[in-house]
C-alpha cells in the first residue's frame, strides 16, 4: 500500500519490492490540524515521518536568548526525520504543521525489528548513507 512512497525515499531507493512491503507493513498514518507539532527540538526521535497531504513549518531554536527561526518547510513527498531510524540523538529542529496535515510514520522499533529479520536491507542502507557521506565531503572540500 505505501511501497510507492517508501520507493521515493532516497534513503529506500536501493530496495526490493519484497524490502519495501516488509517495512511498509509497519508504517502508520497520522492526521495533524494546523498548528500542532510533529515532533519538538529536543525529543529523542522516534521515527521517519512522511508528509503525504499539508505543509510543514521547520523550526530551530539555537540560542536560548533569540525566538524560534523557521529554517524550511516540508510537503507532500518530503521526508522529515530519517537520521532517527539511525541514531538516538534528540531531534535537531521542531515541526509544525501550517495546515491540515497528513503523514505516515515509521516507527524506529517496527524499523529496527525489519533489520534484525532481513539484515541485507542494513547493508543497502549504508551504501546509501555511505554515497551521501561522500558527496557531503567532496562539498566540503570544494569550500
Amino acid at each position: 500500500m505505501y511501497e510507492d512512497v517508501l520507493r521515493k525515499v532516497s534513503l529506500f531507493s536501493s530496495l526490493s519490492d519484497k524490502e519495501l512491503k516488509a517495512i511498509a507493513r509497519s508504517l502508520q498514518e497520522r492526521h495533524y490540524s494546523r498548528g500542532t507539532a510533529l515532533f519538538h527540538q529536543g525529543d529523542t526521535g522516534t521515527g521517519l515521518y512522511i508528509i503525504t497531504a499539508g505543509r510543514v513549518s521547520i523550526i530551530q531554536a539555537n540560542d536560548p536568548d533569540r525566538a524560534e527561526e523557521v529554517i524550511g518547510t516540508a510537503g507532500p513527498g518530503e521526508v522529515l526525520g530519517e537520521m532517527a531510524l539511525l541514531d538516538d540523538l534528540p531531534r535537531s529542529a521542531s515541526v509544525v504543521a501550517d495546515e491540515e496535515t497528513t503523514a505516515i510514520i515509521l516507527p524506529i522499533w517496527e524499523f529496527r525489528s525489519v533489520l534484525r529479520q532481513q539484515p541485507e536491507i542494513a547493508l543497502k542502507l549504508l551504501s546509501v548513507l555511505s554515497r551521501r557521506l561522500r558527496k557531503a565531503e567532496g562539498r566540503l572540500a570544494e569550500h
